[in-house]
């Protein structure tokens, strides 16, 4: 009899000599899945693998789907065989305990909050790929957001909308064109539960339009200590079209997304007063959801008889915008027909004709020739807003200037708040092994504090890059089952299959490159040369390797191309085994890629990245980031933590600074990446380039982190907005 049979037939391992039952041993676990809090905790991530390893993988890593395929009693027998019971006993009081905390940091900066929580709106949550109501960055920072709200002890509740498609999923065929695919999710499989009302019935809010009403129902997603509602229309009384009008994120044609945009914003206002949720603060994260403030400037005219101008002021007071585009076609336009189409009995409520309801959006009011756009409408119904950069707040004061005619540039009130990323969602856990060894005693409590981070210099050198090594293997394990699974679904050839489970090689410097796929983000401004590409990929003694994954959005045809051209080189033997395509670009297939290669490449054509946060992911687990001067590595970027392209400049010709861009590309990979990489010392390690690792990690881990943007946003924005002390961001 084997180990593991034997331990199977042992009574005394029954949960019943645990103290608790079967039932309840699958109730524990079921109780872990419902909170996404398990999505950033490593052991109870590994406990919800360990029961099934395949089928975790092929469920995207879903707990509550994988539970769903056992009964109490098989979960029982597989607890006993794994000897599981200490491991889910731990995890489920470690929820429950931190569930009951209030975070001292919490206590201390954000206590005016706990009366009067923030109300966070955006159109996507990127919280874990197994909920795919997000498409990529704005999501996942959302997710972000409010995962290091809950550690933090910062009182807020988010609002978004459920769609029940999601994002597509992408394929690409054998001539490299990305199709889309829409599956249906199964609600059941996911981690939420009808909203309730005061009443304790599930709730529904309902909207007037001159079309009709729309109706919504309202969900609850529990993410940590922080509650997610997500409102879905998908509910009997909406009209056939109504209700898949919230089935798909950024699908159909502006009236659709205006009618998503009235139920996020309107809806969501009423859904929260519908529960007794009075916030203190609005947070508008981008234009999305800025009809949430006209919602809630018709409830303070409704409740204390104010009149429209003094409840604007009042609820503008509350209300903290914050945008993230900085190119002048990314923002939501509205025509007057629309606005009236949804607005009008708002409008009506509002005491205000349709020629002032369009001023509000408009940056000349009185021309009524220009649409209505949503930033201008977050704009000048806030007295908090914030670019997501240094850069970004340059660019941002000067697209929005003329909103402020009579004030000079430098004066114009939008500040800026610099991103950051959730470090215990993107942090590798081999990486988080290392830290634990090496930091001080609870340094994940601690995670803002520079001083924590400058411990990784007493990391052994060749500990950190034997870590690095691991992980880098992991990652091409991964992109081999990927690609070889891709070739197969396409019907290549079994040689075709086969050569995919041995492309890339763990010893050549790997590149990534993973991101959405619109024109200026430049995916393939390192494909200018092939011939000049081809020889520093195939060079004998340092060659290059490169992994790209992303999506085009389903309408961007010049994206789609961009792919193409990508994904053709595999066609090109010069290339062959060099370089992949990882398709259907998500959160996992974004953690693999930023855990495991050597150097994360960004290219956008400056200044129209707004901030970027992979490259901050890749921070974390000692990835060097070789990119332009935009967003955030504009201020990050010292001359020791990584690698810069061009010098921060932008010529007034696209060609030119494209040109410009890609000759100082390839002169500081050939001169400065390459070099560094390979050149190794007699025990085999490249000194240089693990303490530019090192540098990396103790100059950026703790400025990017999300904890400390969360802390931005309480300071500069949250506590003024709620009654509480004034900051150094201007009031309007």
């Amino acid at each position: 009899m084997s180990q593991l049979e034997m331990v199977s037939h042992q009574p005394q391992q029954s949960p019943y000599f645990m103290g608790f039952s079967a039932e309840t041993l699958y109730e524990k676990c079921l109780s872990l899945a419902k909170n996404l809090w398990w999505s950033w905790q490593p052991e109870v991530i590994n406990l919800f693998r360990d029961l099934d390893p395949i089928r975790w993988r092929q469920l995207d890593h879903n707990p509550i789907a994988l539970l769903s395929e056992f009964t109490p009693e098989r979960l029982e027998l597989r607890a006993a065989e794994l000897v599981l019971y200490s491991r889910i006993n731990q995890a489920y009081r470690r929820l429950k305990e931190y569930l009951a905390e209030i975070p001292p940091w919490g206590k201390t900066h954000a206590g005016v909050l706990g009366s009067k929580p923030v109300a966070y709106f955006s159109l996507e949550f990127g919280v874990h790929e197994s909920v795919p109501i997000y498409s990529g960055g704005l999501g996942v920072l959302s997710g972000d957001h409010i995962k290091s709200a809950s550690g933090l002890g910062v009182p807020l509740v988010a609002i978004g909308l459920f769609y029940d498609q999601g994002y597509f999923k992408q394929q690409l065929d054998l001539n490299g064109w990305q199709h889309e695919e829409y599956i249906n999710t199964k609600v059941e499989n996911l981690p939420m539960e009808p909203a309730l009302g005061l009443d304790g019935q599930p709730l529904t809010v309902q909207i007037n339009t001159r079309s009709g009403r729309l109706l919504a129902k309202v969900w609850l997603m529990r993410v940590g200590r922080t509650r997610l509602y997500l409102l879905d229309s998908d509910v009997p009384g909406n009209q056939p079209e109504d209700r898949e009008l919230t089935s798909r994120l950024y699908g159909g044609d502006l009236r659709t997304r205006i009618r998503q945009e009235l139920v996020a914003g309107v809806g969501g206002i009423r859904a929260l007063r519908a529960m007794g949720i009075t916030p203190g603060v609005y947070h508008l994260n981008e234009g999305h959801s800025a009809f949430a403030i006209l919602d809630a400037i018709r409830e303070r005219m409704k409740d204390d008889g104010m009149t429209f101008d003094a409840a604007l002021r009042d609820v503008a007071q509350h209300t903290v915008f914050t945008t993230h585009t900085p190119v002048p076609a990314g923002h939501d336009r509205f025509d007057k027909n629309l606005m009236e189409e949804h607005h009008g009995p708002l409008r009506e409520e509002l005491g205000i004709s349709l020629d002032q309801l369009m001023g509000l959006g408009r940056v000349e009011p009185q021309n009524d020739h220009e649409p209505f756009c949503m930033t201008v409408l977050g704009l000048k119904l806030s007295r908090r807003a914030n670019a997501v950069s240094n850069l970004h707040g340059h660019v941002t004061r000067r697209m929005w200037a003329h909103l402020w005619p009579w004030r000079v540039e430098e004066e114009i009130p939008i500040g800026h708040i610099t991103n950051g990323v959730h470090i215990q969602s993107w942090l590798a856990l081999q990486m988080q092994q290392l830290y634990d060894r090496y930091f001080p005693a609870g340094w994940m409590n601690r995670m803002g504090e520079p001083e924590v981070w400058q411990t990784i210099y007493g990391i052994d050198p060749g500990e950190l890059w034997e870590t690095h090594y691991a992980m880098k293997n992991l990652l091409l394990a991964f992109v081999r089952r990927r690609v070889s699974r891709q070739c197969r679904r396409r019907g290549e050839s079994d040689e075709a299959v086969e050569a995919a489970r041995s492309i890339l090689d763990p010893n050549v410097l790997t590149i990534g490159f993973a991101r959405r796929f619109a024109t200026y983000k430049r995916a393939t401004l390192i494909l200018t040369d092939l011939d000049w590409l081809a020889s520093i990929i195939n060079d004998p003694q340092r060659p290059m390797q490169m992994i790209f994954a992303g999506k085009a959005h389903p309408a961007d045809e010049p994206g789609k191309q961009l792919i193409q051209r990508l994904a053709n080189l595999r066609h090109d033997p010069r290339f062959a085994g060099r370089i992949a395509f990882v398709e259907d670009y998500d959160i996992n297939v974004c953690r693999h890629l930023i855990q495991g290669v050597d150097v994360w490449l960004n290219t956008p054509r400056r200044p129209q990245e707004a901030s970027g946060t992979s490259g901050q992911k890749a921070v974390l687990n000692g990835v060097l980031n070789l990119s332009i001067l935009d967003g955030w590595w504009a201020e990050a970027y010292d001359g020791s933590n990584g690698f810069a392209i061009s010098k921060g400049t932008t010529h007034v010709d696209d060609r030119m600074t494209d040109a410009r861009d890609f000759a100082d590309l390839q002169r500081v990979l050939t001169e400065e990446v390459i070099p560094t990489y390979y050149d190794h010392d007699i025990d085999g390690l490249p000194r240089h380039w693990i303490k530019r690792m090192m540098n990396s990690i103790s100059s950026l881990a703790w400025r990017f982190s999300a904890d400390r943007m969360v802390a931005d946003y309480v300071h500069k924005t949250y506590l003024y907005a709620a009654g509480g002390v004034s900051c150094e961001m201007n009031a309007r």
